[in-house]
């Protein structure tokens, strides 16, 4: 068993007499500092997959692992602590705080479970300069451009030292220029601090680069 396991997962929706499975009986298992890719056409499941790794939905079936540690049996205080000790979450639109600065924002996780901000100023500007955000670290986020904002949601994704980042179309909203510098930031940081990383992407370009590809179809994962 890897860092995190996600084993026999099904997920099945009913409206009426309607049954539909958007996941059926798949297992994924991710290492400590492997980036894998999550491919498949619209409509396909990869958001309410990624929903269920990151503990944000529960499956129909199935069972998610972290550490050895069965996720499914914890209750939902108990996973919020988890996501935000564990988990880092990027997503295609930024979910950033507009009415705080790009400093705030960082902070906003640790803050949350408690961490004393003067003693988070540091790591926080850290992660920014290391974005290239140094002159922007307190304009508020309609100041910013896209690429600067998803830069922002980088470093706020990575302020606890995540074990795990999970990205929903990181550079989907972003021209490829923007686009490239968010990925490479990220898969530079990733390598450096040993993060399992799955990326749920159209972008194939972005996914030929992650250590595995695999694309979801007919609710199931194939290489």
């Amino acid at each position: 068993m890897g860092l995190f396991l996600a084993q026999d997962i099904t997920k099945i929706y009913r409206s009426g007499n309607t049954k539909i499975t958007v996941l059926n009986n798949l297992s994924i298992n991710i290492e400590r500092g492997e980036m894998t890719a999550i491919t498949g056409a619209s409509g396909s499941g990869k958001t309410t997959l990624l929903q269920i790794l990151g503990t944000l939905a529960r499956p129909t079936t199935g069972s998610l692992f972290f550490n050895g540690e069965d996720l499914t049996r914890k209750n939902q205080q108990e996973l919020a602590e988890f996501r935000n000790r564990s988990l880092g979450f990027i997503f295609q639109f930024h979910h950033l705080l507009p009415d705080f600065t790009a400093l705030e924002n960082v902070l906003m996780p640790a803050l949350i479970a408690g961490h004393d901000r003067k003693e988070m100023i540091p790591a926080a500007r850290r992660l920014l300069e290391r974005m290239e955000l140094n002159h922007r670290l307190h304009h508020k986020i309609s100041e910013l451009s896209g690429g600067e904002q998803q830069r922002t949601a980088l470093a706020r994704a990575l302020i606890m030292k995540p074990a795990l980042v999970l990205a929903d179309e990181p550079t989907g909203n972003l021209d490829s220029r923007s686009g490239n510098l968010v990925f490479n930031l990220f898969q530079d940081l990733c390598r450096e601090r040993e993060l399992a990383t799955i990326i749920v992407t159209h972008n194939n370009d972005l996914a030929d680069r992650m250590d595995r590809r695999l694309t979801l179809k007919e609710g199931i994962l194939k290489e």
